[in-house]
Formats: C-alpha cells, sequence, structure tokens
C-alpha cells in the first residue's frame, strides 16, 4: 500500500478552471495509475481534499504506486511525495491510541433500500461511533469534533446535480481490532468513495 500527497496548484487559473468538480479529481486521481488503466484492473484508490497551513491538497492511498508526473498534473511542481504505507499499518498494535482524520458522507440505508444522508451534527456523529465498531476502534463523543460540513455537487452522466454530504472528523481514536481497523484505513468508510470520501489517517499517540 502507498500513501501519496500533492499541493494542489490554486494559483494556476487553467487548473483551478478544470477542478470544478469531484468528478474532475476522481479522473485526476484515476488517469495517475496508467499501468491500472493499461492492464483493465483499476484497484480502489481513496482520496480526499485536505487543507493544511492555507495550501490545498490531495491525499491518496492506493494498492499501486501512482505515476508521480501524471499525479503532479495539477499540483505544485516538486510537491509529490509517495510513501510505503505497508511500515506504518504493520506497525499498528491493540489498544493503541492515536490522533485522526476522516472526510466521509455519513449516511444510513432504510429497510426499502434508500439511502439518506444523515444531516444534523449529532447524527453526523452518532453515525461515526456507530461506524467505529465496525472498523475496529473505539472513540468517545467527547474526543473527536466535527470541523466541516458540506454539500457538494456532483454532476451525474445524465445531467442530474446531486449534492452530497461531506463532513470531516477530528480527534482521538483506539484501535480495538487491527485486522478491522487495517482495512478501514486500506478500504475506507461509508459511501461516496469515488468522490473522494471515506479516507481515514491516523497518527500514534504516545501515553
Amino acid at each position: 500500500m502507498y500513501l501519496s500527497r500533492v499541493e494542489i496548484d490554486v494559483n494556476n487559473w487553467r487548473n483551478a478552471k478544470k477542478l470544478t468538480q469531484l468528478s474532475a479529481f476522481h479522473n485526476w486521481v484515476e488517469r495517475s495509475f496508467p499501468d491500472e488503466i493499461d492492464s483493465k484492473e483499476q484497484m480502489l484508490h481513496l482520496w480526499r481534499l485536505d487543507r493544511l497551513v492555507n495550501k490545498n491538497y490531495l491525499l491518496i492511498v492506493s494498492q499501486n504506486k501512482p505515476d508521480s508526473i501524471l499525479l503532479s498534473r495539477f499540483g505544485v511542481d516538486g510537491t509529490v511525495v509517495t510513501k510505503n504505507y505497508d511500515k506504518f499499518l504493520d506497525n499498528i498494535e491493540p489498544n493503541q491510541l492515536m490522533n485522526f482524520q476522516l472526510t466521509a458522507n455519513p449516511s444510513f440505508e432504510s429497510a426499502e433500500g434508500k439511502v439518506t444522508p444523515s444531516i444534523t451534527v449529532k447524527d453526523q456523529a452518532q453515525w461515526l461511533i456507530e461506524q467505529a465498531e465496525k472498523a475496529g476502534f473505539q472513540l468517545k463523543r467527547s474526543e473527536f469534533k466535527i470541523t466541516s460540513r458540506e454539500w457538494p455537487v456532483v454532476l451525474h452522466r445524465d445531467g442530474r446535480r446531486v449534492r452530497l454530504s461531506r463532513v470531516t472528523f477530528m480527534g482521538k481514536l483506539r484501535v480495538k481490532d487491527v485486522n478491522l481497523f487495517k482495512q478501514a484505513l486500506t478500504s475506507g468508510i461509508g459511501l461516496e468513495k469515488t468522490f473522494g470520501m471515506g479516507l481515514m489517517t491516523a497518527i500514534p499517540l504516545a501515553e
């Protein structure tokens, strides 16, 4: 597994014009893996948009290493960084305390199979608590917060415009099931992974 990051060149107006839809970011990510395209065996590529110290970044978790030239297509020159993610995954231990960040699409499925977004802060927080158990970690409501709540528009091929709920969570968690936790980090949490949701990152904390 690999963890990659590139600073988005927001000062290039041509790039900014092309990156107005989440589908454009998805296309950028997918085209950064030309070998998968050629072999017609495209893997899951988790990605999200981050903002850190007034800079915008594209973050990707992938099974294969992306092409650094293609990944820099809309990025600031020299900012592509790709690291081996397996070293981190292999050192995860039960009961380990970590800081985490997750951008996700909190939603629930009705008995009829209809997917409905969680609207309120309370429901979105409860969604994450419920997801945690299935994803091999535990967290307390007092130890995480919602830092962003947005409704980006996605334009479907049939012309429909759909608003998605995009929520960013940050806080502390404790690993309970290492295998489930690794799966969550590499396969994502929740829906709408195509549009940059579901990617969680974590940093170990000393106790």
